[in-house]
């Protein structure tokens, strides 16, 4: 740096710098103000493993109605446990544990995690 002040260059990497910065806070935030909030219930531990909860309860009516979640809850948790849903529906494919849902077939703890979302979303 000279007595002058700053130089052209130095401003100018600052500001790419500070621009970058405040794009990627912006990509960071603007997301999560975005995205659709849910109603607090005892089962966010659960249907926090889905993506999109409206597509899931929709499915979940299809299933089987209404069911009550204090009783699809302690199943969920058992087959969960400490893994991901990813995790477990890979397991469910491969044990062969398999549900038929209007011509769709889907593996048994994604249709009990369907059942859950549309018994709390109603």
């Amino acid at each position: 740096m000279s007595d002058r002040g700053f130089s052209r260059r130095a401003v100018t990497i600052g500001g790419g710098i500070a621009a970058a910065l405040g794009i990627t806070a912006l990509g960071v935030t603007v997301p999560r103000l975005l995205r659709r909030r849910y109603r607090q219930t005892p089962y966010d531990d659960l249907l926090s493993q889905l993506i999109d909860r409206d597509a899931a309860a929709k499915v979940g009516l299809i299933v089987d109605g209404r069911s009550e979640p204090q009783t699809i809850a302690p199943e969920l948790r058992r087959r969960l446990g400490r893994r991901t849903l990813a995790e477990v529906t890979n397991a469910d494919l491969a044990e062969g544990k398999l549900t038929e849902v209007k011509g769709w077939v889907m593996p048994a703890t994604l249709v009990l995690l369907c059942s859950l979302a549309a018994s709390v979303e109603s």
